[in-house]
């Protein structure tokens, strides 16, 4: 590489990193204020002056209030979609789904205080838990790619598609009730049976 070129791409990495810098410190200073305040108490400009931002800098890295919560979407997409690619040999693919759903969108009583916290803070405000549901629904035409690929069907395959939205639905059935990580397996129970019986049919 010439020394132009390393001259010319030096400051687009720095740029890069001061946005990176700016967007995670918006969502840090959000979530402090969220579970300090709650969510609905806190307005934008609250969020901007504590980031030491402008609020048409903080649009520009999250369109809406809610995206703040919500700031590593890509990262839960790859993790979702490496639960299916990862998944120990013999594992199914719904068993895989339901490790994944409980360790990272299933409230847990061993979960740390700052991550109970956010997950209360979720369950407890509507705004926030209609996002985080349809955000993960987002995913779903990934994971249903996903699926079709590891099990050797067509990319529009519809027993993917189904076994992707139901998997991504599974979570909502345990709003309210205090047994949710029992819920939740149960959920996957029956995906699991469905899955089996669709794959036996094969």
């Amino acid at each position: 590489m010439s020394e132009t070129t390393k001259s010319a791409s030096a400051p687009v990495g720095r740029r890069e990193r001061k946005k990176a810098a700016t967007r995670q410190a918006l969502a840090d200073a959000a979530l402090n204020l969220f579970l300090q305040h709650g969510y609905d108490a806190v307005g934008i400009r609250d969020i901007a002056d504590a980031a030491d931002v402008s609020t048409t800098t903080l649009f520009k890295h999250f369109p809406v209030k809610e995206a703040l919560v919500f700031d590593e979407d890509a990262d839960q997409e790859a993790k979702l979609l490496a639960a299916v690619r990862e998944r120990a040999e013999g594992q199914s693919i719904p068993a895989a789904l339901r490790e994944h759903a409980l360790l990272h969108r299933v409230r847990s009583e061993d979960d740390e205080e700052g991550f109970a916290a956010f997950f209360e803070l979720i369950e407890n405000t509507p705004a926030l838990r209609d996002y985080a549901q349809n955000m993960w629904l987002r995913h779903e035409a990934s994971l249903a790619h996903v699926i079709a690929d590891e099990t050797n069907r067509p990319a529009d395959d519809p027993d993917c598609a189904a076994l992707a939205h139901f998997t991504l639905e599974a979570t909502r059935v345990a709003h309210g009730r205090s047994d949710t990580r029992t819920v939740v397996t149960r959920a996957f129970d029956l995906l699991e049976h469905g899955w089996a019986g669709i794959t036996a049919r094969d």
